[in-house]
C-alpha cells in the first residue's frame, strides 16, 4: 500500500507491504534528477537469526492496516517540520520474514548530511516505539526435538529511551 505524503510531494512516501524492497532503488529515487540533494541517508533493518536452544526461523509481523500508514505519515510530517528534507521514504514490511530479509527502510534526503542523518535516526527511533506493528517469533525445534512456537516480542526499554531523546522536556506528548 502506498501513501504519498503530502499528496503533491512524490519525494515523500510511506508504504506498508508484504514484499521485500530494494533499498538501493528506493534510495536512488530520492536523488534522481535532483541537484539540491547533498546527502541521502538510509537505514535498512534486517531480520536476524539468533543463537539459542531454539533458533529463530522467522518473524511474523502484524500491523493495523490504515493506522500503521497514518502513524508513519504523522512521523514523517514531524520529521519534515524539524529538518529541511528534500525527500524521505519509509517502507515497513508485514507478514512472514525469514532471517536475512529486510524488514524496514528509512531513507532521507537533504542538502546537508546532518539533517539527513538526524531525520533518519529520529524516524527509526519513533517507528520502533509508535508504529502499530507486532512481531511474533517462530523458532526451530528445541534441544529435545520438540517444536518451539516462539512468542510475541515484548517492547524494549532501550527503544523507549532512544525515542525519548527526541522529546523536548516541554513537549506535550
Amino acid at each position: 500500500m502506498s501513501a504519498p505524503i503530502p499528496p503533491d510531494g512524490s519525494n515523500f512516501q510511506v508504504r506498508v507491504q508484504a514484499e521485500p524492497f530494494d533499498a538501493a532503488v528506493e534510495s536512488a529515487r530520492l536523488s534522481a534528477g535532483r541537484t539540491d540533494v547533498g546527502a541521502v541517508v538510509t537505514f535498512t533493518g534486517l531480520c536476524r537469526a539468533d543463537a539459542g536452544a531454539a533458533p529463530l526461523t522467522a518473524l511474523v509481523l502484524e500491523h493495523y492496516p490504515g493506522m500503521a500508514e497514518e502513524e508513519m505519515a504523522r512521523l514523517l510530517a514531524e520529521a519534515r517540520g524539524r529538518w529541511p528534507l528534500q525527500g524521505a521514504v519509509i517502507v515497513h514490511r508485514h507478514g512472514r520474514i525469514v532471517p536475512g530479509e529486510p524488514i524496514v527502510l528509512v531513507a532521507t534526503a537533504s542538502a546537508h548530511r546532518g539533517a539527513a542523518f538526524a531525520a533518519a535516526e529520529f524516524l527509526m527511533d519513533w517507528l520502533k516505539t509508535n508504529a502499530p506493528f507486532w512481531k511474533k517469533e517462530e523458532r526451530a525445534a528445541g534441544d529435545r526435538g520438540a517444536p518451539s512456537a516462539g512468542g510475541w516480542v515484548a517492547a524494549k526499554s532501550a527503544d523507549d529511551d532512544a525515542a525519548a531523546r527526541w522529546t523536548a522536556p516541554d513537549d506535550a506528548r
